[in-house]
């Protein structure tokens, strides 16, 4: 008899698992509250009348594995950025240019800050994440590997990588406080820690920014995100699975019935098994049961402008731009910054960074857009836990954050940014800020965290059983016959389909797929 699969959420890791298990002969309902799938991995027309098509909410491609890009048939293509960074230094009309194409350039570029003895550390760092990375990475899609095991593919980086807070490398490493802060900012991106913080939660933050594609890489993806999620969509209706949108999720018992809401008529499903890729937190809710809260910490920005602003360092804005733009991200300001959300204050200034997706991929604008030399800038504010929220109201806080990302931002430009906002079809700047609360509303993250929840090590703790499919693969729920499929899972977290991949390989085990 064909066994029946039913998978909560139709973001891109339940499309993943829908995908593979369809595949396998199974019977496969996926249920997605809004009226589209892909959750946060897709791209929209954030602006009403303007034809640029955004990758709203997540934006760039790292962690997701070659396997299952050639295993599902994803026509998936990434634009590699030739910049890695561009940090103004605050206040001056100096900036570091990390070019990944020219070491000269970038040597000369450290001496022009003052750097000139942090090059070599700077290296030395990526060069032993790179290690790591090509050690670790190959893992994600295989059952859990042991700690012991991980320690022996991490070697002797173990302990300044997994067992001391990340800070420690980092100071060790380099003296220069805004490279230190270039190097942080991978621990600290939607995570509220400090770069010392007992928890090492930076830590494993730091660990899943660099390790992507077995390089580190953080790509773009042409044609937007939404790319992935269509793609995906497209193989598992092709194999057979159920796609049902505007369902609501109302109910789920541990023996896999599930009750969602269509419209004004209630269903049912007796499922063999469940595959959750909500966040954990959702599944606990679902089921009766509590759980801690989960909060994120950051602010998204979505700006389109007429042009780039001119920098007050004479630097080209297409190199500027073309990598990872840090603003205000010196190891002292992500201090200060932390420090200030802790006692409740939005930080001033800003610590934020900018992505310029439409010079990599200039296919997200359209044709006349693009001959304007229209460009897009996405900006991730960092430490603003959702507390905040609590504090200001989700309004006023908004409010707030709107003038102090354009004031961080103006800060390293040497003109307004407001005059290069481009209009929408409403007569509107074409600019929208998301709280992490608003996050949750639009994607039901709990608390706006953009992984579901804190991120776990990618291996099983040495007292951890192994003694079933689901947590051999890291998607074990607690129940027998519900699993996590989603960014809660093990090894969750990024648009990588890794939780979607892990959680459907335990369910052919534990069915006989």
């Amino acid at each position: 008899m064909q066994k029946t699969i039913a998978i909560i959420g139709g973001g891109h890791n339940a499309l993943t698992a829908a995908a593979y298990l369809a595949r396998a002969g199974a019977a496969v309902t996926v249920l997605e509250r809004l009226d589209h799938v892909g959750g946060a991995a897709l791209s929209a027309t954030a602006f009403p009348g303007v034809d640029a098509r955004l990758s709203r909410y997540a934006y760039l491609v790292s962690l997701m594995p070659k396997q299952v890009i050639d295993d599902l048939s994803i026509p998936l293509r990434l634009a590699r950025r030739r910049y890695s960074s561009y940090t103004p230094v605050p206040g001056t009309d100096r900036g570091l240019l990390v070019d990944n194409a020219d070491p000269a350039a970038t040597r000369a570029s450290f001496a022009s800050i003052g750097a000139s003895a942090d090059v070599a550390g700077f290296a030395s760092v990526y060069e032993r994440t790179g290690a790591v990375a090509r050690a670790l990475f190959p893992t994600l899609t295989d059952p859990l590997p042991t700690q012991a095991r991980a320690k022996e593919l991490v070697g002797a980086d173990w302990a300044a990588l997994i067992e001391r807070p990340i800070g420690e490398l980092i100071e060790e490493s380099v003296a220069d406080d805004l490279v230190r802060g270039v190097i942080a900012t991978d621990g600290l991106i939607g995570t509220y820690a400090s770069t010392d913080d007992a928890s090492l939660e930076q830590n494993r933050c730091f660990l899943y920014h660099v390790i992507g594609g077995g390089t580190g890489d953080w790509d773009v993806p042409i044609g937007g995100m939404g790319v992935v999620s269509t793609s995906l969509e497209g193989t598992a209706r092709a194999a057979g699975a159920r796609i049902i949108t505007s369902a609501e999720v109302t109910g789920l018992t541990p023996d896999g019935e599930v009750t969602w809401r269509q419209g004004d008529e209630e269903h049912r499903l007796a499922a063999d098994l469940v595959l959750c890729a909500a966040a954990p937190s959702v599944l606990s809710r679902l089921l009766g049961e509590t759980s801690e809260r989960v909060e994120g910490a950051q602010v998204k920005v979505n700006m389109l402008l007429t042009r780039l602003p001119r920098l007050r360092q004479d630097i080209a804005p297409e190199a500027a731009f073309g990598g990872t733009f840090h603003i205000n991200e010196s190891l002292t300001q992500l201090d200060a910054a932390f420090a200030a959300a802790g006692a409740g204050r939005i930080p001033d200034p800003l610590p934020a960074e900018i992505y310029c997706h439409s010079l990599a991929d200039p296919s997200i604008l359209g044709p006349e857009l693009r001959t304007k030399g229209w460009q897009t800038l996405t900006l991730f504010g960092l430490h603003l836990p959702d507390r905040l929220v609590d504090r200001y109201g989700n309004d006023e806080l908004r409010t707030l954050l709107r003038a102090a990302v354009l004031s961080t931002l103006e800060s390293v430009l040497a003109e307004p940014i407001e005059p290069l906002l481009a209009v929408d079809g409403n007569g509107e700047p074409c600019l929208e800020v998301k709280t992490t609360r608003d996050i949750e509303q639009a994607l039901a993250m709990p608390g706006g965290n953009i992984f579901h929840g804190p991120l776990s090590w990618p291996w099983a703790d040495a007292d951890d059983p192994l003694d079933t499919p689901a947590r051999r693969w890291g998607v074990d729920s607690g129940h027998d016959r519900i699993l996590l499929a989603g960014a809660g899972a093990r090894r969750g977290g990024g648009v990588s389909g890794v939780g979607g991949h892990n959680a459907a390989m335990a369910t052919i085990e534990v069915l006989g797929l």
